[in-house]
């Protein structure tokens, strides 16, 4: 269990704080691009990382994410008018480019030198991948962008969703790094079967870690027949991102955590398939149809079933076929995360077993990387932009075969460093 300071620590991630510096060190989502799809259209509005900010698409189609007050007087830069590759603030006609300079102040004297003394706070952007990213740390830390697979791919194979989810990003981040809980959680059954956990459900897993270039690699591994072993291998990269485990040959989704604040996050959600257009069905499970994204309200992507009607919880279903009674898995995720003592857990109240090291492991690394940050040493992992063009894998392997082996051969290229097993 965390202490309760460290659990302050690795749950707030404000300006000024050790787990917020250490999320603006990494490139991480912001908006989708389709939320500013064209140049001189209007601002969108969002937090991250508990900053209120803004984000246009200018007249040449430049990204610009600023914080959303004016320098001037702090009206929001979100009422502001989008023209001439530049946002003018509505209350006194400022204007400010994508990189935050103030270009013109119509009322000060034509011959002033003000605005070139003026401004707005103005973040690093990328758009890749159905995604624009931001940058928000030292200016002079940058780090090149991930190598992403998706965002290396035509946009016929890949489809990127974004929900809002009402707690603690480390609630959903520790939810997808437990295994345990998918026998139960997302257990499912037909109605006329008597034995609806089966053996196979429950059978007995072995957790171990690696550490890697990306961050870690979580496997957990349970007993098959003909001198077998399944493998279930979630790859957790810093600062907040995992991979679904699926079959080789199946699309691949990623899901990110990132705080919108300390008690709301941006789940983003990124499925793809490296060698053909996403199918019907993948696309509408990508995009809410009860798969890894969910049905969401378009201005606000709060999901429609939501803590305020119980997630449409049938509780006959529960009787009949479904172990919650709440449809599809990622509302069953955030059913239980959203509600998981509230929007932050205390993790000093908690009682770990062996199921648990993987999450165990996952705080252990942003708790010391967050510290170490603090005493001037920079996270390595935001300089292997390869390593995090990764899959995740579920295969079975026969017993005598390196568990690192069979994560390779499921790997896009065969760069990524990893550690022995422990």
């Amino acid at each position: 269990m965390l202490s309760i300071e460290e659990n302050d620590k690795i749950t707030q991630t404000g300006p000024g704080t050790p787990m917020g510096d250490l999320f603006r060190r990494f490139w991480i989502p912001a908006v989708l691009s389709s939320e500013i799809p064209e140049r001189d259209g209007n601002p969108v509005r969002f937090q991250l990382l508990s900053e209120r900010l803004i984000a246009f698409r200018d007249t040449n189609g430049k990204i610009g994410i600023l914080e959303e007050r004016c320098p001037h007087r702090h009206a929001s830069l979100y009422w502001g008018r989008n023209e001439d590759c530049g946002l003018r603030c509505v209350y006194h006609g400022w204007k400010f480019d994508t990189d935050g300079n103030c270009v013109d102040q119509p009322a000060e004297p034509e011959n002033s030198h003000f605005k070139d003394h003026v401004q707005a706070i103005a973040y690093e952007t990328h758009e890749a991948g159905g995604i624009i990213w931001a940058y928000m740390g030292p200016k002079d830390k940058v780090p090149p962008f991930p190598d992403f697979e998706w965002t290396l791919l035509p946009e016929s194979h890949f489809a990127a969703h974004k929900r809002m989810q009402m707690c603690n990003y480390l609630q959903n981040l520790e939810g997808e790094l437990d295994t345990a809980h998918l026998n139960f959680l997302h257990r499912s059954w037909k109605p006329d079967e008597e034995d609806f956990m089966p053996e196979a459900g429950l059978r007995r897993k072995k957790y171990l870690l690696s550490e890697t270039d990306f961050g870690l690699l979580c496997m957990a591994r349970s007993d098959e027949p003909n001198d077998e072993y399944y493998w279930r291998m979630t790859p957790f990269h810093l600062p907040a991102f995992t991979l679904i485990p699926g079959p080789y040959d199946a699309a691949n989704t990623l899901t990110g955590a990132i705080p919108l604040d300390d008690t709301h996050m941006w789940g983003f959600t990124v499925t793809w398939h490296p060698d053909r257009p996403l199918n019907e069905r993948e696309l509408m499970m990508a995009n809410g149809g009860a798969g890894s994204a969910v049905a969401v309200d378009e201005k606000t992507f709060i999901p429609i079933a939501n803590y305020s009607n119980d997630f449409l919880r049938d509780t006959e279903l529960m009787k009949n076929g479904s172990w919650t009674g709440i449809p599809g898995v990622r509302l069953q995720d955030i059913a239980v995360q959203e509600d998981q003592d509230g929007p932050v857990c205390r993790r000093w109240e908690e009682h770990l077993g062996t199921t648990d090291r993987a999450i165990v492991g996952a705080r252990r690394l942003l708790i010391q990387l967050a510290d170490r940050l603090q005493e001037g040493i920079e996270p390595p992992q935001v300089q292997h932009p390869e390593a995090f063009r990764i899959r995740s894998v579920a295969v079975n392997g026969s017993r005598d075969t390196d568990p690192l082996e069979l994560w390779r051969r499921g790997q896009p290229v065969q760069s990524t460093s990893l550690s022995p097993a422990s």
